[in-house]
């Protein structure tokens, strides 16, 4: 595995945060290829729309020439087998993060033997950091400075007076 391999990042990124990009940046430094799939998910209402986060995500990322956003919808093992993606590329913060992840881990490995799983931890300034939280917080004015890219603070504070 390494070099010669695309790993897929998959989630909604509603919105992406730092947290995000850590993960992002750090898997790009292992793989040759990055894809961060964006899922399509029609039980979630997202507070941004699936074009605004695939160009949030690619406006954070173009600097990275190995990194590419996508998006998919249905079971992820479908997504890596037309990607040809063998690796799949997943944040833990805590121990809650784990069972869920692990959970997955094995169904995907049930459904595409080939397919690994690998858990990458967020840096520590990062480890309690969620799209949830940073939703959260902008929603009750609270300082989102630092969590989330500039350009996506600047949209998220945007969206949420505009409701």
């Amino acid at each position: 595995m390494g070099r010669g391999t695309t790993a897929l990042y998959p989630g909604s990124f509603d919105p992406v945060t730092n947290g995000h990009l850590d993960l992002v940046n750090r898997a790009r430094r292992i793989f040759e290829n990055v894809v961060v799939a964006v899922l399509t998910n029609t039980e979630k209402t997202p507070l941004f729309s699936l074009e605004e986060r695939v160009q949030l995500l690619r406006d954070v990322t173009a600097d990275w020439d190995n990194v590419e956003v996508d998006t998919f919808e249905g079971l992820l093992v479908d997504y890596a087998e037309r990607r040809q993606a063998r690796v799949v590329v997943r944040g833990i913060r805590a121990v809650t993060d784990y069972d869920y992840e692990f959970q997955m881990a094995l169904m995907n490995r049930r459904m595409q033997p080939k397919l690994e799983t690998v858990f990458m931890v967020p840096a520590e300034e990062f480890s309690y950091l969620s799209s949830s939280l940073v939703k959260e917080i902008a929603r009750f004015g609270g300082p989102i400075q630092g969590l989330v890219p500039a350009r996506v603070e600047a949209l998220l504070i945007e969206k949420l007076q505009s409701r």
